[in-house]
């Protein structure tokens, strides 16, 4: 769940409208409204006929989410802001219905009230715009002390609650790291923000565009810690590495 909503949200809003986003690392679609993934190359089959991935997760969503505009407006209330009557103005408007024919839908018996919801939907619109451009404004500006460290949109279990900032994460690395960072960790510790920002550490080590075998994964990290199948196995629970089912090949995901 968190791998796809972490996904869902470093989307760009073209991606988002859409339903989908393509990962080159990984050369394949996913749907961002379920997490299902379509790989480049591969035909798929719907009705008796044959399509190409990015034709086919189009298919996809229509069959299984309606549309995107559907499943946005069906989310969460924390996170569309919207009650459930202006839910139903939206969808009604985005079927295509005049304001007299959604009056008497919902029953309002006044077109004046329809017209009044269209206005504060763009006035909530315009707002939006301009929330967006300050944060994007911000995101732009030079960084605080407390800058959080980059975590990869794959991951799947870091959240809110690992967020790690530069000046703790440079105290971690030191504490575990005594020989440097290119030496072997005293220990592996158990608190779980510890680790991340040990595994964030650790898979520099790897070429982002390599392929590696089980025996090669091993190899770089018998030299930080003795129980390099630990390491390497949350390598891949938290997302930072993938491998094939059969374990032939590990790759930097993301």
């Amino acid at each position: 769940m968190n791998d796809k909503l972490n996904l869902f949200e470093q989307s760009s809003l073209t991606d988002i409208k859409r339903g989908y986003t393509y990962l080159p690392n990984n050369d394949e679609f996913v749907c961002l409204l379920c997490g299902r993934t379509f790989t480049n190359g591969v035909i798929y089959s719907a009705d008796d006929k044959l399509y190409e991935a990015k034709k086919y997760i189009k298919i996809h969503i229509a069959k299984a989410h309606t549309s995107p505009f559907h499943f946005l407006l069906n989310m969460d209330k924390k996170l569309t802001s919207l009650t459930d009557h202006q839910k139903s103005i939206l969808e009604l408007f985005y079927a295509g219905h005049s304001d007299n024919e959604i009056a008497k839908a919902l029953e309002i018996g006044s077109t004046s009230t329809i017209r009044n919801h269209r206005f504060n939907l763009r006035e909530k619109q315009k707002q939006a715009k301009i929330f967006l451009a300050i944060m994007e404004l911000l995101a732009e500006a030079a960084p605080p002390k407390d800058t959080f460290i980059d975590v990869p949109p794959t991951s799947k279990q870091v959240d809110a609650r690992f967020q790690i900032t530069a000046e703790e994460n440079e105290k971690i690395l030191s504490t575990y790291f005594k020989e440097g960072p290119d030496g072997p960790l005293t220990t592996y510790p158990l608190k779980e923000k510890k680790r991340v920002a040990i595994l964030l550490e650790l898979i520099k080590r790897f070429d982002a565009n390599k392929k590696y075998s089980e025996q090669e994964v091993n190899d770089i990290l018998k030299k930080y810690h003795a129980d390099y199948v630990l390491l390497r196995r949350h390598l891949i629970d938290y997302g930072f590495m993938d491998r094939t089912r059969n374990g032939s090949a590990y790759w930097v995901k993301g």
